[in-house]
């Protein structure tokens, strides 16, 4: 059987969260100094997160997290997310975690329009692999998933919770509008 994690495009850099001491200075730099376009904003719990893309076909490249103490120094990197391409490789993924020792915190979720899985490394700092859905909603959203079901069931679990966003569209939909926004249509 071939590595699945081995086939070109198996698994891609996509995003990666920052914790801030202040969002909202941080997002105006990225906008204003590197044409960062804002996707999305919203509370996770008491955090505040802003979405940050440069590129149409990425929801975020970049998401902004409130929370860093002024006063600590702590790894300022939220996640790493890297995307595949099928539930299979994403299933794949999780097996390999599950089975290292030094692996922890492992977690399977839906945002709507994406399914993931999040866990930590060695050190501690968190990983993020994921894969897209159809779909584009609104985030921040969060919500566990069982990746041993049939896709069929988790597609379906995906689009109910993305079309019960109010602002739920096709992903395509999205792109083009994104693409709208940036400049780039």
């Amino acid at each position: 059987m071939t590595d699945l994690l081995r086939r070109a495009g198996a698994l891609t850099f996509s995003h990666m969260g920052m914790f801030v001491c202040e969002p909202e200075r941080m997002a105006g730099f990225y906008k204003e100094v590197l044409a960062f376009t804002e996707t999305d904003r919203g509370l996770l719990g008491t955090a505040k997160l802003v979405f940050l893309s440069r590129d149409p076909s990425e929801h975020h490249q970049l998401v902004l997290v409130s929370g860093r103490p002024s006063d600590l120094a702590f790894n300022l990197i939220n996640q790493i997310s890297l995307r595949v391409q099928d539930l299979q490789t994403l299933r794949e993924v999780r097996r390999r975690v599950v089975a290292h020792p030094d692996a922890s915190d492992l977690a399977c979720v839906t945002h709507g329009n994406a399914m993931s899985i999040y866990f930590r490394d060695p050190e501690g700092n968190r990983l993020e692999v994921f894969m897209d859905t159809p779909w584009y909603c609104e985030q921040p959203l969060r919500e566990p998933v069982d990746l041993d079901l049939p896709d069929e069931v988790l597609m379906a679990q995906a689009e109910a919770l993305a079309r019960s966003r109010p602002r739920f569209q096709d992903r395509s939909q999205w792109m083009a509008d994104m693409a709208r926004r940036m400049g780039q249509s």
